[in-house]
């Protein structure tokens, strides 16, 4: 192949071609020797070490100039000698302790007190004084009633709530004014009177209360005499002398406008 075979415009074709590749991988090495981080130096502490030497201590002199020990001598001998004058120890002055005065205790005489007679009581007076054998109150005389006896019937079985028997109440603490005034009716007559029936429980009280009747008709008596039970203190009534707490009682109360007692018990 000669020279005169080549194709030029081949040939300026491929050579323009690997310039521009050259010239574009020289481009990618600069970029990457531009963006690659620099290598920081290694720090070099310009400060110089320290260093510490611990000298010894200066040896004592063995010898002392002659000069001083002259000097010194001189003084001494110029100088009084100071004589320490000790003083003689005074003597100790015996402590005397104080006479102790023996104290005299009075004496007391107590009054002799009189033997107390033992009293003297036989088998028959000693079963007597048994408070073991005495008989036992029932509740219903705590108020200072005997207790004994029957209460006085107000109605017949099946006359009360639920066919039971009524009786006639014994206030235990007949209710004040004040108790009663609190459920009177708002148009109330002047005067009348409500009847209800409660059962007795413990400790003189009633509950279950019913009205029977009121006077007059329609006046709200016996709804207020109902209401205001609960405040109530009634005996039990009582059976052959025993306490018959859970019986029924009947219970009046009369009203008017007067200043006047709460009411009583009873028909």
């Amino acid at each position: 192949m000669t020279i005169s075979n080549i194709s030029w415009p081949k040939l300026r074709e491929r050579g323009g071609g690997l310039i521009f590749a050259l010239g574009l991988n020289a481009l990618l090495v600069l970029a990457l020797l531009t963006l690659a981080p620099a290598l920081d130096p290694e720090k070099v502490d310009p400060r110089n070490p320290v260093t510490f030497e611990m000298a010894a201590s200066p040896e004592p002199e063995a010898e002392k100039s002659p000069e001083r020990t002259e000097k010194k001598k001189k003084e001494e001998a110029a100088a009084p000698e100071k004589k320490k004058v000790e003083k003689p120890e005074e003597p100790r002055k015996p402590v005397e302790k104080p006479v102790e005065t023996p104290v005299e205790k009075p004496i007391v005489t107590l009054p002799v007190q009189p033997k107390m007679p033992f009293l003297q009581l036989d088998s028959a007076q000693m079963a007597a004084a048994d408070i073991g054998k005495m008989p036992k109150k029932d509740d219903s005389q705590s108020a200072g009633t005997a207790g004994q006896g029957n209460s006085r019937v107000a109605a017949g079985p099946g006359e009360g709530p639920g066919g039971v028997q009524l009786f006639e109440a014994e206030w235990y603490r007949r209710p004040t004014p004040a108790e009663l005034g609190g459920y009177m009716p708002p148009n109330a007559p002047a005067g009348g009177w409500g009847l209800v029936a409660c059962k007795t429980v413990e400790n003189f009280r009633v509950e279950n209360c019913q009205a029977l009747g009121e006077s007059p008709q329609g006046s709200g008596f016996a709804r207020a005499v109902r209401l205001a039970a609960w405040q109530f203190l009634v005996r039990p009534p009582r059976v052959n002398g025993k306490a018959m707490v859970g019986s029924w009682v009947r219970i009046r109360i009369d009203y008017s406008r007067a200043p006047a007692s709460g009411g009583g018990a009873g028909m």
